[in-house]
């Protein structure tokens, strides 16, 4: 074992217990610390992260991981922390404040991590900071989101090039759990990476049964099918409202579950996650918004009851069955009125100009905002109310809003929880004078010291009010006021914790009647939402191909062989079977018959040795209508 490769198993031991690299594992870490660009596209629940973790801290500096999602930031974060190991985001939600002394601490303190949102990248303050950085590597995760092929494009992604042409010597690797060919060739192009290992591990799960079961009644064969297959299930759902429904009515049938979408707040989230997790509770009934950065390796089952928008979805969510390689199911339930609802929902994912338009100027009149006001702002975002305010149609409106995203107008997180932070913004001999001007505050300053020490001068720190006011013995609601207060004197920076969707404007506010938007790019687009609709609805009607195959093609992957396991391997096996069965017995009626003698229906089956059945029957009235053989008036049956 070479230098590399020890060094490589130490900190992978050290810091996340692990004894030696999955497959392609260790190739990839190896090829990233010897300085190579990479692609690498490993399945959900591959490993993607430790791929880039255990290089950059395999020396010395920071690594700028790019990433497109506050959930996913916030998770990867939080467990690189609970290893010992420094790490920070910054995403939208936080103030200017805040940014600045986060990226502060990444030049001059000891920080691994840095996650940044795409967004963030071509901010002044970001770009002039990152230049005093001592950066090691690049990692661009959901690197898919920088193709308009892709299923989440995302076009800030593209301001990424910019940013390693300030490191030209530092070298990036670009992951994702999903991408076709053509999207691979357009990250290596975007991201202009030089002569890249790339490592591609196989679409194929050689533990995952694929099936596709139309029913009319779906939630009725789900409940049929979780009888069948025991053990951890999710089952996913487009609605939130079809959430809640279908888990009080698996309940109701004696079967554990609960479930979870992003309107919920944070504290049921984590507290049924952890549930599910534990084993506590059989199923989990969720929108997408559930399974990222979930790891859990037994789960048997996931049925999902709605159409995903695209395979990749699809991939990724019946992905997270099976991770344990045990074997596991994926039931896509569907009935023809969801294929024609899917393609009627890809015809107006992407609304017409006039409609773009108006939502976009009716959030700014909604946060009363000025032209040129606003840059890289978030609020706190209402859908349902937003939508009533100004008398919008709901689908639309929420496919406006996901388009001018991608337009890279807006930034639209759904439900996130941010802590509350808190950082001391003068010395301890000013917050003294506080604490005697201010007599009010002073317990609450000695306790914020006591609680959190001088890191409260360095750094933003997470802070728990609820906690705060039971060592007060006083509420909550009184703790956030004084903090407040201390905020308002210019004492602290206080930022309290937010559990709501967010919308930020990413570009100054623009004229709405002018807004620049990418007409032919858009126009692509839509076309491609509507060929990714109908490429899953065709993959849930093909009722003969392997599933497996039909997968792996659509990423490219080419294959001629059968998983032996999905629903059509299975029937395919029995129709096989099924057809060797009828020619042996061919053969045998053929071949008595064959001397002449006739004989009556029970006599030959008798004389061959076989069960006299229903497909015994309609075997001999097909022979009979091909003219190889004839039945007498008597009865009796003889070769022509």
């Amino acid at each position: 074992m070479d230098k590399v490769d020890t060094s490589a198993l130490a900190i992978l031991k050290k810091y996340f217990g692990y004894q030696d690299f999955r497959p392609l594992q260790g190739e990839i870490v190896a090829a990233i610390a010897e300085g190579k660009d990479a692609l690498v596209l490993l399945p959900t629940g591959g490993g993607k992260s430790i791929c880039f973790q255990v290089p950059a801290l395999m020396q010395e500096g920071l690594c700028l991981v790019i990433s497109p999602l506050i959930a996913l930031m916030k998770d990867q974060v939080d467990q690189l922390k609970s290893r010992g190991i420094k790490a920070m985001a910054i995403h939208s939600g936080l103030h200017k404040r805040e940014i600045d002394t986060l990226l502060d601490n990444c030049i001059y303190g000891d920080y691994k991590f840095l996650y940044v949102s795409p967004e963030r990248l071509k901010t002044e303050l970001f770009v002039e900071r990152f230049k005093k950085m001592n950066v090691n590597l690049i990692a661009v995760d959901e690197a898919h989101c920088i193709s308009q092929w892709g299923y989440d494009f995302r076009p800030s992604y593209l301001e990424i090039v910019d940013i390693r042409a300030l490191v030209p010597k530092v070298p990036m690797v670009a992951l994702t759990a999903s991408a076709t060919l053509k999207v691979r060739e357009d990250i290596m192009d975007k991201l202009a990476l030089k002569e890249p290992s790339i490592f591609v591990k196989s679409f194929k799960r050689d533990n995952l049964s694929y099936s596709v079961r139309w029913a009319e009644n779906k939630l009725e064969k789900a409940v049929e099918i979780l009888q069948k297959v025991p053990g951890t299930a999710i089952i996913y759902t487009r609605s939130r409202k079809g959430t809640k429904e279908t888990a009080q009515h698996l309940q109701q049938l004696g079967i554990s579950a609960t479930y979870y979408h992003a309107g919920l707040n944070q504290g049921i989230r984590n507290e049924r996650q952890i549930n599910w997790i534990k084993g506590e509770v059989r199923v989990m009934v969720a929108t997408n918004a559930f399974g990222m950065g979930i790891d859990k390796a037994n789960v048997r089952l996931v049925i999902h009851l709605d159409l995903p928008e695209n395979l990749e979805n699809y991939y990724q969510e019946a992905g997270r069955a099976g991770r344990d390689g045990i074997k596991a199911f994926a039931v896509l339930l569907v009935r023809e009125m969801d294929c024609i609802s899917l393609a009627e929902m890809a015809e107006i994912a992407y609304p017409p100009e006039d409609l773009l338009k108006r939502v976009y100027q009716c959030l700014a009149n909604y946060y009363r905002l000025a032209v040129g006001s606003a840059q890289m702002t978030s609020f706190d975002f209402d859908f349902l109310d937003f939508t009533r305010a100004y008398n919008l149609d709901v689908p639309l409106t929420y496919n406006a809003i996901k388009v001018l995203q991608e337009e890279a107008f807006l930034l639209f997180s759904e439900s996130v929880f941010l802590p509350s932070t808190l950082h001391f913004l003068v010395s301890q001999s000013k917050l003294y004078e506080a604490q005697i001007a201010y007599a009010k505050l002073d317990p609450l300053i000695k306790l914020l010291l006591r609680l959190y020490g001088g890191e409260l001068f360095v750094n933003y720190i997470r802070i728990k009010e609820s906690k705060i006011a039971q060592l007060l013995n006083t509420t909550e609601k009184e703790v956030v006021g004084m903090l407040k207060k201390m905020d308002e004197l210019g004492l602290v920076d206080f930022s309290g914790k937010k559990d709501q969707p967010q919308i930020t404007f990413i570009t100054p506010r623009l004229d709405a009647g002018s807004l620049p938007l990418n007409k032919k790019r858009i126009g692509e687009r839509r076309a491609q939402a509507i060929e990714k609709a109908q490429k899953i609805i065709e993959y849930a009607k093909n009722n003969k191909i392997c599933r497996t195959l039909q997968i792996v093609n659509y990423f490219g992957e080419k294959g001629d062989f059968s998983c032996g396991i999905c629903d059509n391997c299975v029937q395919n096996k029995k129709e096989n079977n099924k057809a060797i069965v009828r020619k042996k017995l061919i053969d045998k009626i053929l071949k008595t018959l064959a001397a002449g003698e006739a004989f009556s229906l029970k006599e030959l089956f008798s004389e061959i040795g076989e069960n006299l059945d229903e497909f015994s029957v309609g075997l001999i009235r097909e022979l009979e209508d091909e003219g190889l053989i004839s039945t007498e008036k008597n009865g009796k049956i003889k070769k022509k």
